[in-house]
């Protein structure tokens, strides 16, 4: 694939822009970062080195290895600096406007593009083709969780316009990336991921809002219950071990009563109406003004740090 992969594009400068940057550039790929400005430049590349210094602590990369990296890496503020690249991850805010600005920069800029892969997180692909002329067939969407070069599961799907051989190209290039990507059936909002999430999202209100349990409680479940076997086994392989007789009869009695609820709960839209916006404000459903960022951070990175093993560039 680096053979015939010249040149991958990014398009954004944000937490998904900056660990894509470094995931292709730690797999040896020519990677060109389109930025709106210096500050947004220099943000994305504080971000990228913020990543490889992790990486180079946790043994995973030497700094002789950080310093070939670095040399793949190009920040521009010019949209014809993309036009060797075969592949541009699109990484911009999650609005259609937004995306297709993008895509009119891409087809006036690129050459020969083999696929415009989006990063949304809910928008289907049938959407951000609409309007599309020149790479109309091959904008697809190839899902990530953050932080990307450490998350190895993507989701990919296609529209109806979708030329034949993207979807298998973009598969191809994302497992040569250390990433484990799976193809939709057909496209839905949220893809898997997000649609899994965030029913457990609802539920997990639900739970709180009926006064059942506050969040700390509902947070210790999850880590101390079902969520750890799910790091090693998937929910069908879990419940076909359980045997689908006892499945049946708990999803008899649960299904009825599960939160089926079709608007936000007011759990969240009253924090945003307050100013506590979460971890960004200080104050969310958790107060963080006192808590150990860099503890934090090492908590949610420690699960992913064995995907971390990559066949570096040695030049």
């Amino acid at each position: 694939m680096k053979e015939t992969v010249r040149t991958i594009g990014i398009v954004g400068t944000g937490m998904i822009a900056s660990s894509m940057a470094v995931l292709c550039t730690g797999h040896g790929f020519r990677t060109v970062v389109y930025a709106r400005s210096e500050e947004s430049a220099q943000k994305c590349k504080n971000s990228y080195e913020a990543a490889f210094a992790q990486l180079v602590n946790h043994g995973l990369i030497s700094e002789k290895q950080l310093d070939i990296c670095r040399t793949y890496l190009i920040l521009t503020y010019d949209y014809s600096d993309f036009c060797n690249a075969e592949t541009v991850f699109e990484c911009v805010k999650e609005d259609p406007e937004a995306k297709h600005e993008v895509y009119r920069k891409i087809e006036e800029h690129c050459n020969d593009l083999r696929a415009l892969c989006s990063v949304s997180s809910s928008i289907v692909p049938d959407i951000l083709a609409e309007g599309m002329q020149r790479y109309a067939d091959k904008i697809i969407v190839t899902h990530p969780f953050n932080p990307a070069h450490m998350v190895p599961y993507f989701e990919l799907c296609g529209s109806k316009h979708t030329a034949e051989g993207v979807i298998d190209y973009a598969v191809a290039l994302l497992e040569e990336l250390d990433r484990k990507p799976v193809v939709l059936k057909k496209p839905a909002p949220g893809f898997i991921g997000n649609r899994l999430q965030f029913a457990l999202w609802r539920e997990a209100l639900a739970i709180v809002e009926s006064g059942i349990a506050d969040p700390r409680d509902v947070d210790k479940c999850l880590n101390y219950s079902f969520c750890p076997r799910y790091t090693s086994i998937g929910i069908f392989e879990n419940f076909d071990s359980g045997g689908l007789e006892l499945n049946y009869a708990v999803s008899k009695t649960l299904f009825p009563v599960l939160s089926d609820a079709k608007t936000v709960s007011h759990l969240i839209t009253d924090k945003i109406d307050a100013g506590n916006l979460g971890q960004k404000t200080g104050v969310g459903f958790y107060d963080w003004r006192d808590t150990d960022m860099d503890a934090y951070r090492a908590r949610v990175n420690e699960p992913f740090w064995k995907f971390c093993n990559w066949n570096l560039p040695e030049e």
